[in-house]
């Protein structure tokens, strides 16, 4: 007798990017095992990013805030989950992450070693950094037998997002978008101002891109409208797209650009998983680390001796490695690929 498909449960991330990466687990779990259900524990706002996931088959909100240990609602939604799943992938390394698959008694919990949770977990992988480089080769190794990951040389898929075309009909008439072929610029990043290209830079660029033809919209959350505002100040065909628009519609929007420019940030991860043409700038994070999933990308470093220091804010005061990545590098990058072809809509 064939044994039943699993079901499985996954306690997801609580940032975008890593949240769109986590697909490349959703997708590699589906490839192994097609009859497989994938429920995903998650913060609400993530749930419009996951709906666009072909394999995610039930989203489980988490409602806690970010930080907050929340245990009354993790009590509760465990409470609801038990006896339906046979496995829990526990993607977050933290403590409290992996409480809610340890008291709905989920009989198989895997995830690594990290704030003594050894008691939560079944199975406690060790991390090793040097194989597993990468957030997303992280998340996909946990979702497979753990001597197919010592190498680090797993196939790593990468994300899709699904498009809803009405969504994006009905935006481009809320927003009187126009017929230009546009390009989205990206200027936030939740981490803090040492991943952020100086927000004059972005507006200089908008200003070139506008003279060439194109329409401009930033994107971005409610954070970012101040520096999205500045971008678009003084230029027509420029629009601040920043706090006026859901999750779910920035993956539309992105579809329609023909490149983008955007910082190491989730909403770069949402335009890579939507096949748009990438600029991705990066400054004191690395490439390597978490480059955007996608063979349509051009990556912005500048590799400076003190790169990357992973730190919100430059510990030795300048930004080298954003402040010396000048607005003509960028522009002739996306004036190559417009070239090239690289201005075309992607299908």
């Amino acid at each position: 007798m064939a044994n039943p498909a699993p079901r499985l449960l996954i306690i997801g991330p609580s940032w975008v990017g890593d949240m769109v990466m986590a697909q490349s687990l959703f997708m590699t779990l589906k490839a192994r095992q097609p009859g497989a259900t994938i429920a995903v524990v998650a913060p609400a706002w993530s749930q419009p990013i996951l709906e666009r996931m072909p394999e995610v088959d039930e989203v489980l909100p988490l409602t806690v805030g970010h930080g907050e240990f929340g245990l009354a609602s993790r009590r509760e939604l465990a409470k609801q989950l038990r006896g339906r799943f046979d496995r829990a992938i526990v993607l977050p390394r933290s403590w409290k992450a992996a409480l809610v698959p340890f008291m709905a008694r989920i009989p198989e919990r895997v995830g690594f070693i990290g704030e003594h949770r050894y008691g939560l977990l079944k199975e406690r992988r060790k991390l090793n950094k040097q194989v597993l480089d990468q957030t997303v080769k992280r998340f996909v190794s946990l979702g497979l037998p753990l001597a197919e990951t010592e190498r680090g040389d797993f196939l790593l898929p990468k994300p899709r997002l699904q498009i809803d075309s009405d969504n994006l009909v009905n935006l481009r008439l809320a927003h009187s978008l126009s017929s230009r072929p546009a390009v989205g610029l990206m200027p936030g990043a939740e981490y803090g101002p040492a991943k952020q290209w100086p927000v004059s830079y972005f507006h200089a660029l908008a200003k070139r891109l506008v003279q060439d033809g194109f329409e401009v919209r930033v994107l971005g959350g409610q954070k970012d409208h101040a520096a999205g505002e500045a971008i678009v100040q003084g230029l027509a065909h420029a629009h601040n797209l920043c706090g006026k628009t859901q999750l779910a519609d920035a993956v539309d929007l992105l579809a329609d650009c023909r490149q983008v420019v955007t910082n190491d940030s989730g909403l770069m991860h949402v335009a890579a998983a939507v096949g748009v043409r990438v600029h991705a700038l990066y400054g004191s994070s690395s490439p390597i680390y978490t480059p955007p999933m996608t063979d349509n990308a051009a990556i912005h470093y500048l590799a400076l001796s003190c790169s990357p220091c992973f730190e919100r804010t430059c510990p030795l005061g300048h930004t080298n490695c954003l402040n010396q990545l000048s607005v003509d590098q960028v522009y002739q990058a996306i004036h190559a690929d417009r070239q090239q072809g690289g201005m075309m809509t992607n299908e």
